[in-house]
């Protein structure tokens, strides 16, 4: 089985999805089906060109924390409900 080869605009796609959006590695690794050492090859090579874009503005980068916000809150409320569970279970 040969090495897949994936496009100049994959590998972008890929690091935007990582630099500017925010999504960790290993997830994007996951979900596109390449090795977390070649996200990070093409992290250093192209962040020469990243560097050149500007920055996030701030309104993205609110809707990106209050939907991680509101992701949290969901598995605290999870997470707290399902302690009070096992602790009734065990008395």
């Amino acid at each position: 089985m040969g090495k897949p080869n994936f496009s100049e605009d994959f590998k972008r796609d890929a690091v935007h999805q990582i630099t500017v959006r925010g999504y960790p590695v290993r997830e994007v690794s996951e979900r596109l089906g390449v090795s977390t050492y070649s996200l990070y090859k093409w992290m250093k090579l192209y962040a020469k060109a990243a560097s050149k874009v500007p920055s996030l503005d701030h309104e993205a980068e609110n809707r990106r924390l209050k939907r991680e916000l509101a992701r949290m809150t969901e598995e605290h409320g999870i997470l707290t409900k399902a302690a009070a569970y096992f602790a009734k279970d065990a008395r």
